[in-house]
């Protein structure tokens, strides 16, 4: 039996079980159980969905090809027209079929934190920073996720130091996780007389949410300290102690937040960042190996540790680990990223399947 028919065989059984899961009323008692079930049935339809979508276009390729033999001119014709439409089809669907049966990362269908910080540039780094953030934003929108503003620093000519998004809706962290690097922006800032192009980096760190089962945060190893908050906000950030520091011992990790207006609020807050990074830092300390583009998070932020170049005076973006550029800058940065996305999840599938 084929290879791929014994995979889906399987889907097609846990599906069953699934949905037998799912229509069980004591299923919601647990809301956690509940959800995950739910998400796996999800994604398993689209994965089944996805095999029978390219059974049908290998049918009918099948049958145009036998078509495109007929004694008949006009219907060899027509038949032979469809064929090339079809191939590419079947190749698409083909990819995308191979990339859902792939074994998952155990991290692939959460929810994600995506941390954006100013690297080398200054203020214009700054400015890239929050060009980021609403490209980000965007594709969230495109996509039907959820994207709230955990926290931010800004910077003094409207941009951002550091601003932490998160990103709720199905396989974020598996679509998101390629943004992970830093981002090198050239082009003329707004400030220069002269008309040069500055380079600046953005590192961007993209991080699966972590759940309370997964990281137990133990009192003793914080050290959480409520100040002022910084910044312009009215006479709420100015008069009230509202803002939250927590300092992981073990790690030296350290998150402030101060964007809610409680101290309720941004401790939740900062509890929630801190343990999506140590969530991380363990998956990557357990899972070393797993892939070379994802050795180094974010990296120090200095211009030659890039993974995409965004070339204004070119409008051309290029993606430096596979080596693919494209030339509709404001698309992309209208959160228009989906080609990056699926040449990198290429990239991955052919690099997991050789590593298997």
């Amino acid at each position: 039996m084929d290879y791929y028919q014994r995979l889906i065989d399987a889907r097609r059984a846990r599906f069953a079980e699934l949905d037998e899961a799912a229509g069980d009323p004591s299923l919601y008692d647990d809301p956690r159980r509940a959800r995950d079930i739910l998400r796996e049935h999800r994604q398993l339809q689209q994965t089944l969905d996805l095999w029978d979508k390219l059974a049908d276009q290998r049918r009918q390729l099948a049958e145009s090809q036998e078509l495109a033999k007929s004694d008949d001119s006009d219907i060899a014709e027509l038949a032979a027209a469809e064929i090339p439409g079809l191939e590419a089809s079947v190749e698409s669907l083909s990819e995308e079929v191979q990339y859902a049966l792939l074994p998952q990362d155990p991290a692939e269908n959460r929810d994600a934190l995506v941390e954006i910080r100013a690297g080398a540039g200054g203020d214009e780094a700054s400015l890239f920073a929050a060009e980021l953030m609403r490209m980000y934003q965007r594709h969230a929108e495109t996509r039907g996720w959820n994207c709230e503003h955990l926290g931010s620093s800004p910077s003094e000519v409207g941009g951002f130091k550091e601003v932490i998004l998160k990103i709720t809706g199905e396989q974020v962290f598996r679509y998101l996780k390629y943004e992970s690097g830093v981002h090198r922006v050239q082009r003329v800032p707004q400030t220069e007389t002269q008309g040069r192009v500055h380079t600046s980096t953005v590192t961007v760190a993209v991080l699966p949410e972590a759940e309370d089962v997964d990281i137990d945060l133990k009192p003793a190893d914080l050290r959480i300290e409520v100040c002022r908050a910084g910044g312009a906000g009215g006479q709420h950030v100015n008069r009230t102690e509202s803002a939250v520091q927590v300092f992981h011992l073990p790690t030296g990790l350290y998150v402030r937040s101060e964007d809610g207006r409680s101290q309720h609020q941004n401790k939740d807050k900062a509890l929630e960042i801190l343990r999506a990074r140590l969530y991380e830092l363990k998956l990557r300390e357990q899972q070393a190996a797993y892939s070379s583009h994802r050795r180094s998070l974010i990296g120090s932020g200095d211009r030659s540790e890039k993974i995409r170049t965004y070339n204004f005076p070119q409008s051309r973006v290029t993606d430096h680990r596979i080596g693919q550029s494209s030339h509709d800058l404001a698309a992309i940065l209208d959160g228009n990223f989906d080609e990056f996305t699926h040449a990198l999840q290429r990239a991955e599938m052919a690099e997991r399947l050789a590593e298997s």
